[in-house]
């Protein structure tokens, strides 16, 4: 929940076709669930960071007809309170745990500085059983077939891994998809927050 009592819905990047999911009344209420969201302007303008250049994002703010919540639609591009792209985190993230790249490294790469890497990698370190467990709720929500998902080593790893193995098993149902954008969606933006912020379970 963002300051003001706002809710966020992690949407597809896609402004159009939110937009025209947003006037259909596509979008449940995440607080009274039965209600629908209907526009009610925007969000402040957020620059996103991609490598050294800024990506500009809007988010459409929206409002249930039912029990008047307010609600952000945060695209899938980004994650809550972190000011680059998320496909530039996980990159990072899986050059420093995957590839074993050096904090430096990695940072270079992703055109941050070393201390802002450092603390995504910390930070999921510190939610990685969390994370887990939850795009491993999602992988057997999504796919009912799958087995159990092998360990990897350390915690982050298997975290990564289930991450992965969630994304293949979206991509199998609905189609290929990128897979940090489902990553973020399907944390509720929340991959990297605090460890005090409950990635949402699949239904």
């Amino acid at each position: 929940m963002l300051r003001g009592g706002a809710r966020v819905l992690m949407v597809e990047p896609d402004e159009v076709e939110v937009e025209a999911t947003l006037l259909a009344g596509g979008y449940r209420c995440g607080a009274c669930v039965e209600g629908r969201l209907r526009p009610w302007g925007f969000a402040r303008t957020r620059r996103l960071r991609d490598r050294g250049r800024e990506v500009e994002v809007r988010p459409r703010r929206s409002r249930c007809g039912s029990c008047l919540v307010t609600h952000v639609l945060l695209p899938t591009v980004a994650l809550l309170r972190r000011r680059d792209l998320v496909e530039v985190i996980g990159a990072a993230l899986q050059a420093r745990f995957v590839d074993g790249r050096s904090r430096a490294e990695v940072a270079a790469r992703a055109g941050v500085a070393v201390l802002t890497a450092r603390r995504w990698c910390d930070r999921f370190v510190a939610r990685a059983e969390q994370t887990r467990v939850a795009f491993t709720g999602w992988a057997h929500r999504l796919d009912p077939s799958l087995g159990a998902i092998e360990a990897r080593g350390s915690p982050a790893i298997d975290a990564l891994e289930a991450i992965g193995v969630a994304a293949a098993a979206a991509g199998r149902r609905f189609g290929p998809a990128p897979l940090w954008p489902f990553a973020a969606g399907a944390s509720g933006g929340l991959l990297l927050a605090n460890t005090k912020c409950h990635l949402p379970s699949p239904a």
